[in-house]
């Protein structure tokens, strides 16, 4: 190897190293402050570890606040929204993929036209809505708002999966006298899991860390997800610094453990269809 490939190399690894530290640098932060004493958040100054660690924040969080409440509610809203959204986004994907009707073209476009508005218009005439229906500070309502908003980007999503699988298989299929329900679920669904797996995901990031809609439409602490339970922790004349970055780091748990679950789909499925040819 010559020199200029080998300082090519290096050059390329460092860069690599540095966008690591710098994305993972947040994270570190987020655990170093949890695990500092209060006495020592600000005599200290700005070190790269305490003197001493504690988890008196862990504690107080988990015995002494309603983050388990919290945390319980985003779990049910972000899994009922992942699953109903991902079958959903799954059954509309493949009628786009594979089937030609009248007033596809404009479902196809009021679809995208959904993505375009910025959702802080939307809140109030959401709100309108539900709130007759008894939907407002119930995380009933916080699902089938989650759904509605995720569920085109979804469906776009599932048929970039769906156009890569050649029709020629179901066909065959249907040949052997198999129904066209019977060729998506047996023969089309198992290919597509890379892509139920990114949907999955996509889904359940989205609404795990969603605020805005959280904060709008829920008004009790019975009903609210984590990201607003973060709020309490914010007082009017001080922030409890130690304790917010605790729930933080309790509350990255479930999307770490669920996104390791699908890692073995995630990145075929994030990769197909990408490129063609």
């Amino acid at each position: 190897m010559t020199g200029k490939r080998i300082v090519s190399i290096l050059a390329h690894r460092l860069a690599i190293l540095a966008y690591v530290v710098f994305a993972l640098f947040p994270l570190y932060w987020l655990l170093k402050v949890s695990v500092t004493p209060n006495k020592l958040l600000y005599s200290e100054g700005i070190r790269m570890w305490p003197s001493r660690t504690s988890f008196e924040h862990f504690d107080f969080v988990l015995k002494h606040s309603e983050f388990p409440t919290f945390f319980k509610n985003s779990l049910i809203v972000s899994g009922s929204t992942a699953i109903i959204v991902t079958v959903l986004a799954s059954l509309a994907g493949y009628a786009m993929s594979r089937f030609t009707f009248r007033g596809k073209y404009w479902i196809v476009t009021l679809m995208l036209l959904t993505q375009m508005f910025p959702l802080v218009m939307l809140v109030a005439p959401i709100f309108k809505m539900l709130s007759p229906l008894g939907l407002t500070n119930s995380l009933t309502g916080l699902v089938i708002v989650y759904t509605a908003f995720n569920v085109p980007f979804a469906t776009f999503l599932m048929q970039s999966f769906f156009d890569g699988i050649p029709k020629d298989l179901e066909e065959a299929a249907m040949i052997d006298g198999a129904t066209q329900f019977v060729a998506f679920r047996q023969i089309i669904l198992p290919l597509t899991l890379p892509g139920i797996a990114a949907t999955l995901g996509f889904v359940f990031t989205a609404a795990w860390s969603e605020l805005l809609f959280s904060l709008m439409l829920i008004s009790g602490n019975d009903s609210a997800t984590f990201p607003v339970g973060l709020l309490s922790f914010v007082s009017k004349f001080s922030v409890d610094f130690g304790q917010m970055m605790a729930a933080g780091v309790m509350a990255l748990i479930p999307a770490c453990l669920f996104f390791l679950l699908i890692q073995r789909y995630l990145v075929q499925g994030l990769t197909a269809g990408a490129v063609k040819g």
